[in-house]
């Protein structure tokens, strides 16, 4: 039996001692308990550690994972549609959009207050570019509509000011629309409005802009007092002009004609312009409400066009499945995802010739590499190493002007043919076609990618013994079956790691299939850098992207189930 602990002393690194208390607690040198003092240092060399690869983690954070992120929320983004025309999409939630009749006056009128600031701002363009994607023709609707829409309503805005030339005073409005300084504010109507801007402009609406619209004039003019505070922040941040000496935009006058035909009351308000705001009120009783709907219709016809409204409702949502749905060859519809046209579908068959390809090219250079590797790692030293300086010759040439060489051979005045006709194999009018097809592709990308396929090879094959060989051949093994038996199974993880560095650089080239590829022989990589600087269809190129990611991680997985990653050596 062990007796009662007895507290006693312990020499530990010289003239330090460690105490065992009689409660069983071992305590270090300083008198704190060693259990605590060991996870004490123990952290500490997590913290070097961690301050070590600190730069390196930042860099791939910053480089790798940052940008794969913003391509996965590129690729469902779509906040253009409800951040420039919000009024609109919030009136065609009562649209039916099977039907083919257009939307009614409200939808119109919500779409000429959107249009007017989208307009100011500039970004009608834009929207005009997301949506001429889903439907041909929108982008030039837009852009024609942005300097038509000032127009609209025009004959009211003259009939106000000719009334009174107070409503031509950037003064008066100013004072009308604040109520004065001890008039009491609607710091809300401000502040959504801030948001609605920034938004849509990205802009800092911070600080103080000088203006905050009355509450008793939001009260009574609702439309009015929004379309002002829109122009006043605008006023300020974009144009850094003063308010009070600005004349309003013709969208906050349009808002008043609206306010005051709608028969506001006015019989209660005795503040500010109350005389002028009750002749306006009584000169537009006489007047016709503004049609907006005919407007827009006398300004582009295709606004009366269904399909327009349809894709503007479909893609109004902040985030969209429609970019997926394209890269797939299908598209977003009223009543759900629908197939696209037949003469639309490409991108499936980009994606199937792409793997394909990648495949033969993977596949061609094991065949070419593994000889190449073999006898290199064979070979004595000194002619290892010049050829081993051959393998890596072509790394240091550019990959521009080895494609461009590839070109120049391959085509039908080519060496390559030229040399087929001089030997007879070949007649001069019936020359190969070897160029701007799926052939020319392979045969660029297998030389360009070859060295990256024999040094994984070579790295692993330089490590097998060669006494497993001859002890096999002393054994009555053949050469053949020496090799296949025994050499060949100890440089497979070789070839899987030539394999799957191969074939994922193959799958995302776009360089060399641009350039021999013609029409049969690009990539889906191709048409990714096209939607990323042709068409600036980022979403379209992030999605595929996405989906060419998700199919590199399944083959992935699946090599891994099949062969294991834990069998890929470099040696």
């Amino acid at each position: 039996m062990r007796g009662p602990l007895i507290p006693q002393k312990e020499i530990t690194n010289g003239d330090k001692m460690s105490d065992t208390t009689d409660t069983g607690r071992v305590l270090a040198a300083d008198g704190t308990p060693l259990k605590r003092s060991l996870n004490r240092a123990l952290r500490r060399q997590k913290l070097r550690a961690l301050g070590l690869i600190a730069p390196l983690l930042i860099f791939v954070l910053v480089t790798f994972i940052a940008p794969i992120a913003d391509m996965l929320f590129r690729s469902v983004e779509n906040q253009i549609v409800s951040n420039t025309l919000p009024g609109t999409v919030q009136q065609l939630e009562a649209w039916d959009g099977i039907s083919d009749e257009a939307p009614d006056e409200a939808v119109y009128e919500a779409l000429y207050y959107d249009m007017f600031l989208a307009a100011e701002a500039k970004e009608h363009t834009r929207l005009g570019t997301r949506l001429n994607y889903e439907e041909t023709g929108v982008s030039s609707l837009f852009r024609s509509s942005g300097r038509s829409v000032d127009d609209i309503g025009e004959d009211y805005i003259d009939a106000l000011e000719d009334l009174n030339e107070a409503w031509e005073d950037e003064s008066f409005w100013y004072t009308l629309m604040s109520g004065g300084e001890d008039a009491a504010k609607n710091s809300g109507l401000l502040e959504e409005e801030r948001d609605r801007l920034a938004s849509l402009t990205s802009d800092d609406f911070g600080g103080d802009i000088g203006f905050v619209p009355g509450q008793e004039m939001s009260d009574l003019l609702p439309n009015t007092a929004r379309a002002y505070t829109s122009f006043a922040l605008f006023t300020v941040i974009a144009d850094e002009d003063v308010v009070a000496e600005e004349e309003p935009w013709e969208a906050v006058k349009i808002a008043l004609v609206q306010d005051l035909k709608r028969g506001v009351d006015l019989a209660g308000y005795s503040g500010f312009g109350a005389d002028e705001l009750r002749a306006a009120q009584d000169m537009l009783a006489e007047q016709p409400d503004i049609a907006f709907k005919e407007a827009f219709l006398e300004m582009d016809e295709d606004w009366g066009d269904t399909d327009n409204w349809r894709t503007n409702q479909v893609y109004s949502p902040p985030f969209t499945t429609g970019y997926f749905l394209n890269a797939i060859d299908m598209q977003k519809g009223t009543d759900g995802p629908e197939a696209r046209p037949d003469n639309q579908q490409i991108y499936i068959m980009l994606f199937k010739r792409t793997l394909f390809m990648s495949l033969m090219i993977t596949g061609s250079c094991i065949l070419l590499a593994y000889p190449v590797a073999y006898l290199l790692s064979n070979l004595p030293m000194r002619s290892a190493n010049l050829l081993m300086i051959l393998v890596l010759l072509p790394f240091w040439t550019s990959l521009l002007v080895r494609t461009s060489a590839w070109k120049v051979m391959l085509q039908q005045q080519g060496v390559i043919n030229d040399t087929l006709v001089w030997l007879g194999l070949v007649d001069d009018a019936s020359r190969l076609i070897m160029i701007n097809n799926q052939f020319g592709t392979i045969v660029a990308m297998t030389h360009i990618l070859l060295p990256f396929m024999i040094l994984p090879m070579y790295s692993v094959m330089s490590t097998i013994p060669p006494s497993y060989v001859r002890a096999a051949r002393s054994l009555g093994a053949t050469n053949w079956t020496s090799f296949w038996r025994v050499y060949f199974p100890q440089s497979v993880p070789g070839i899987g790691a030539g394999s799957i560095l191969v074939f994922i650089l193959a799958i995302g080239y776009y360089i060399t299939p641009e350039i021999v590829g013609g029409t049969t022989g690009t990539f889906i990589s191709n048409r990714i850098a096209y939607h990323i600087s042709s068409s600036l269809n980022w979403g379209l190129a992030a999605a595929l992207g996405s989906i060419l990611l998700a199919a590199v991680l399944i083959l992935y997985w699946a090599y891994d189930k099949i062969v294991g990653i834990d069998n890929v050596k470099l040696g």
